[in-house]
């Protein structure tokens, strides 16, 4: 984790998590471990040109290394390093588009290396630990109704690109899987023509999962995180029917977030069976077998 003692020494005292390092290693290759080296000096330079001061031990996800930190009018805030990417290049344009309005709102950005300084939520309050999953599924919905109703400004990722980009890469990954999981893989791009001529233009968050969602002090519930994309809604429906995976949920979470999007519910199925292509795709270029639940939720839909 991170220890700091004076902002001047930040680079000789900040512990790099060994998961993000060996996350960064593995999806990001050199890249990674670039980014990874570079993370005391990344930190460091923010902290002096923001003039920011460490406020407690870092937090870190897939991508991500995150520092509880303060302004210097007390403002409690984090800064969020990560590898400028295709999907990072996107979060600050979403969350300046919502401007705080259901996402957690950004303070500053830097263009060069992709450096957030955000508000600070309340990270000890994840919707991930609600009890009541269906109750925590309806939160998802109704962040995302409000979301979604935004129409995505220029320079996103659009959906329509991925749909074609998925639909060319299946022939060659259907070789690679068993039978049944061809045959349900085949239903799911099936399912991702028939709407693929009509993608929408929405603003997507794309990973909205209950651990994307912390409490605050000025909302209930805010999102974080995003990886942007100008497409349909139906698309962002599957985090939270993977994440707390439950088999015998899937069709009451699906049922209930349609409802609540107002979705026309056969679109919405379409978009879902598609990330289930999408994330098995993603599996077998990997060299992996196509995960058991996003196949299930596969199933559990095509019927």
């Amino acid at each position: 984790m991170i220890r700091f003692t004076h902002v001047g020494r930040v680079r000789d005292v900040i512990d790099i998590p060994e998961e993000l390092a060996a996350t960064q290693a593995k999806y990001n290759g050199e890249a990674g471990r670039a980014f990874i080296a570079g993370l005391p000096d990344l930190a460091a330079g923010f902290l002096r040109r923001w003039d920011l001061h460490p406020d407690g031990p870092s937090m870190y996800g897939m991508c991500a290394l995150v520092l509880p930190v303060t302004r210097t009018d007390g403002t409690r805030a984090v800064l969020k390093l990560q590898l400028l990417d295709e999907e990072t290049a996107g979060e600050p344009v979403a969350l300046r588009t919502w401007n705080g309005d259901g996402a957690v709102r950004l303070l500053a950005y830097d263009d060069a290396t992709g450096t957030m300084l955000l508000e600070r939520l309340d990270a000890a309050r994840m919707l991930t630990h609600l009890p009541d999953a269906r109750e925590a599924t309806l939160v998802i919905a109704r962040l995302l109704a409000h979301l979604t109703a935004v129409p995505a400004p220029q320079g996103l990722r659009r959906l329509e690109d991925l749909a074609r980009g998925m639909l060319d890469q299946l022939p060659g990954a259907l070789p690679r899987v068993t039978e049944a999981d061809r045959h349900l893989l085949q239903d799911c791009a099936a399912a991702l023509r028939e709407v693929a001529t009509e993608p929408g233009d929405r603003l997507l968050h794309w990973d909205l999962h209950y651990d994307n969602v912390l409490a605050a002090d000025r909302a209930p519930w805010l999102a974080i995180d995003p990886k942007p994309l100008a497409g349909d809604p139906g698309f962002e429906l599957f985090p939270a029917l993977d994440n707390r995976f439950d088999p015998a949920e899937i069709r009451w979470r699906f049922d209930a977030m349609t409802e609540v999007l107002a979705l026309d519910r056969a679109r919405a199925r379409a978009w879902t069976l598609a990330r289930v292509l999408q994330n098995s795709l993603f599996s077998i270029e990997g060299g992996r077998a196509p995960a058991p639940h996003h196949l299930e939720i596969g199933r559990r839909l095509r019927s």
